[in-house]
């Protein structure tokens, strides 16, 4: 059902597991379509956060193939990949053009194991079913008019291959919903200094064992960049 064209992730220093092609001009590093992770024996089902996000979430991680729908949280959504990504998991955007990379990498995110596909257009469903193929973590904000059928699909595939789906907006069927109620940043006294940090009122929502909606409030540091200095997130065509 996803079949349709055809997706290619040029990767940064891929994996040695990862069955590389070369691309149109000839250059290698290009992963096609329908490569899929294989999960050592005893992979915990829980991916790792930030320390802040831990006591909110109902597992204290990301759960593997589960949906959550992060609404009003472009910095939530930010916090959210930088656990795992500095843990060593690929992680994947999609359809989120403003995604950038100093931002990201001030949340902590390493952006050497993420790859982007900020404008996927009439590809928007393949290129996201793509990335559930090939990371354990996936950032999607759907398109206006999206059908609601294709995003549940997409959960469904996420739940088959055991990535986490993160929905930057509202998407039926998401098992939990984060929403940022509020937010301030921290540092500067008397209108002059530095941003250290933001806090964020993140209301929390769902089944399960988050049946009970509640909120906290969070604080999210500038963190170092991962590896040193900034870089841009691996482009994806």
């Amino acid at each position: 059902m996803f079949e349709d064209g055809w997706v290619t992730a040029v990767l940064a220093d891929p994996p040695a597991d990862v069955p590389l092609l070369a691309d149109a001009s000839g250059a290698p590093g290009v992963v096609r379509r329908g490569w899929r992770r294989q999960h050592p024996e005893g992979t915990s089902p829980i991916l790792p956060v930030l320390p802040e996000l831990a006591g909110l979430l109902p597992h204290g991680g990301l759960r593997r193939g589960a949906t959550v729908a992060v609404v009003h949280g472009a910095s939530l959504l930010l916090a959210l990949l930088a656990g795992p990504s500095r843990a060593g998991s690929w992680c994947g955007v999609v359809g989120w053009p403003e995604f950038g990379g100093l931002a990201a990498a001030e949340f902590g995110v390493a952006l050497e194991r993420v790859a982007a596909v900020p404008e996927p257009g009439a590809q928007w469903v393949a290129a996201t079913a793509a990335l559930l193929d090939g990371a354990d973590v996936v950032v999607a904000r759907p398109p206006p008019g999206i059908e609601p059928r294709d995003l549940r699909r997409l959960s469904s595939r996420a739940r088959e291959r055991r990535s986490v789906l993160l929905a930057a907006g509202e998407w039926p069927g998401a098992g939990l919903r984060l929403s940022a109620v509020g937010s301030r940043w921290s540092g500067l006294e008397g209108g002059a200094g530095h941003l250290l940090a933001r806090e964020l009122t993140v209301r929390v929502e769902g089944r399960g064992a988050a049946a009970r909606p509640r909120e906290a409030v969070l604080e999210l540091p500038r963190a170092e960049p991962a590896g040193g200095a900034p870089s841009e997130a691996v482009a994806v065509a």
